[in-house]
This record gives structure tokens, sequence and C-alpha cells, in this order.
């Protein structure tokens, strides 16, 4: 394999397998996966239907979910050629060679198991023996999560290569994910509860977006039409803002339709962080730059989630 042309994209000494693995995990990316679960879980907890059980089955669930995207992600990627010498963002598993991509095929098998054995006790659990047609409306759910986490990149055809990954990010950690884990512990639906999952839809795609405009050079060359590839650096960082403020908008409609106490607005002490990541990727040009707010706009997501949770519950 080649040398890269940047020092941060030089081929690094093998960690070990264990170590490779990890980082294939890309621990980073977990607390977004929490912040559905956690945005449902508290909105379950307003409303009187909280279910430890429950909450913690859909939080293993998604971690599986959301680690077989991240391996199909790194294996796709590096099959399709986004994973490239002219990729900019940090080098990934089998692009450096840590892992074979046969090896990385069955991490993403065991991944897929881990994530239907999960799944399938989470709805037995929440629905037992008598809600059936209930059980398999969610499995199908589930089985749509499995194929969406690994045809994102690593499909005959994937999706994040037509620019359709904002769309099923949107989806599936906004509205399936804290709608689908409010439902699971209260067995129906309240019609507010979309605000707070339009807030982790928002913030999430906003998540993808600023990897997407840090990787934009690569991926162009690699054809995969993402959103920043189709709109160009500027109008992607003009969507950017508009997804952190549809996140922090759709916030505060909640808050305004469901007022009953000062509290609810805790989340606003998390609005500066907000503010730092829009401001930072408007401005910063190189990926280097850029990378450190997919992290922070991950972590941002999730304190965001717990203020505007807490702020709900008390």
């Amino acid at each position: 394999m080649s040398t890269l042309n940047t020092s941060q994209n030089s081929i690094s000494p093998n960690p070990g397998l264990v170590k490779a693995w990890i980082s294939a995990f890309r621990p980073r990316t977990l607390p977004l996966a929490l912040s559905c679960i956690g945005m449902g879980a508290f909105m379950a907890a307003a409303n009187g239907y909280f279910s430890a059980v429950v909450v913690a089955l859909c939080v293993l669930t998604t971690l599986f979910l959301q680690i077989l995207s991240n391996l199909a992600n790194d294996y796709g990627d590096s099959k399709n050629g986004a994973d490239s010498v002219h990729r900019e963002g940090p080098m990934r598993a089998v692009q450096a060679g840590h892992i074979q991509a046969e090896q990385m095929k069955k991490g993403m098998l065991v991944f897929s198991l881990l994530s239907l054995l999960s799944g399938l006790l989470l709805l037995w659990v929440a629905f037992g023996t008598e809600g059936l047609m209930l059980f398999l409306v969610f499995l199908g759910l589930g089985l749509a999560s499995i194929w969406a986490a690994i045809n994102y990149t690593a499909g005959d055809k994937p999706y994040g290569y037509a620019g359709l990954g904002d769309i099923f990010v949107f989806v599936f950690f906004g509205l399936v994910g804290v709608l689908g884990t409010y439902f699971l512990q209260a067995q129906e639906l309240q019609s507010l509860v979309i605000l707070p999952a339009l807030v982790c839809g928002f913030f999430s795609t906003a998540v993808l977006n600023v990897n997407n405009i840090r990787d934009i050079n690569s991926d162009k060359l690699a054809g995969k039409r993402s959103v920043p590839v189709r709109l160009g650096q500027k109008k992607a960082r003009v969507y950017h803002l508009m997804l952190l403020f549809g996140g922090v908008l759709s916030a505060f409609a909640y808050v305004l339709f469901n007022y009953e106490s000062p509290w609810q607005f805790l989340f606003v002490l998390a609005l500066p962080l907000v503010l730092v990541n829009g401001v930072n990727v408007w401005q910063k040009q190189t990926s280097k730059e850029l990378d450190p707010y997919l992290k922070q706009m991950a972590m941002t997501t999730l304190l965001f989630v717990l203020l505007f949770g807490i702020g709900q519950v008390i």
C-alpha cells in the first residue's frame, strides 16, 4: 500500500489486533448512538412509562448496530475507494492493513447476529407473547436497521455513495431511535414526542455532515456523492447551520407546546457548544481542522439530550 501524502495519514505501525478492532469500532461515534435512546427514555419517563430493562436492551442493541455500521463503513469505503491515498481524515483499519477485508466481513457478521439477538430479546421483554403484531412490526424495523447499517457503504449499491446517508441517519438516529424507544416502553405514542425525535435527527445528521465536509475531496474522487459533494463547500456549511438551527428550534417548540416549568429550558446550557460547532465548521477549511468537531458535535448532542431530558423529568 502506498504511503499517504500527509503526515496525518502516514501508515502507522500495526497497533495489535485488539487495539485495531477497538479502533474500528470507532468509540467516539458511540455517544451519538446513545443520544436517541436517551431521548426516548427521558420522554417515556416524563410521561410515566420508564422501563430500565427495556432501555438497557435498547442501548445494547443500538451499540451493536452502531459498531456494525462502523465496521461496514470501514470495509465498504476501502472496497469502493473512498479510503484511499487521497483520504484526509483518520486512516481506517482495512485501509491501513491492520484488519484484513475478510476478517472485517466476519466482524460484520458477528455484530449483525448480536444486533439481531439483542433486538429479539428486547422485543420479547417489551411485548411478551401477547403483542405478536407489534413484535413483527418492530422486528421488521430491526431488520431494516441492520440492512441500513451494512448497506450505507458496504452493499452492492451503497446508498451512502448516492448521497442518501443524511436521510437514513435522520430517520434511524432521529425518528426510529427516539420514537421506537418511547413506544417500546409506553406502547403508545404522544404526538409531541416527534419534536425531541427531530432534535436527535437534525443533530445526528449534523455529525454526519461534519464527517462528509471533512472528506469531501476524497469522496469526490471516489464517486461518493455525499451531500457536501453535491452542494459544494460553502453550501454544505450553510446546510450544517440549518441542521443545527432545526435541532434547537425543535427543542424550543416542544417546551413551548408542553410548558410546565422553567426547568424545561435546561438545555439552553448546551447552546454555546452548538454555537461553537457551527462557527468552527463554517470557518475551518482543512480536514485536520474540521476533524475534532465531529467528536465535539457527537458529545454536544449527548449533552444536549441529557440536559433536555432532565429538564422534562424534574
